[in-house]
């Protein structure tokens, strides 16, 4: 068995972004490696694509967008 590895939780700092991984409901388990599938998407839009025309992903969700708002 591999060993566990520590990759990055999901974690955004706009409240429209979404994945997956924020609907689990349970305590982290830094044991387990994490199963991060780099897909997001917009609560306005639905889609990956945000309101402003662009990639919605968690590196790209800054303030300096026009959707962006903060937790």
């Amino acid at each position: 068995m591999a060993e566990p590895t520590n990759l990055p939780v999901v974690q955004s700092h706009c409240r429209f972004l979404r994945s997956k991984e924020m609907f689990i409901d349970a305590e982290p388990d830094h044991t387990v490696p994490s199963s991060r599938s780099g897909h997001f998407w917009c609560v306005h839009t639905q889609t990956v694509i945000g309101p402003d025309g662009k990639i919605v992903k968690d590196e790209e969700c800054r303030p300096d967008r026009i959707c962006f708002d903060a937790f």
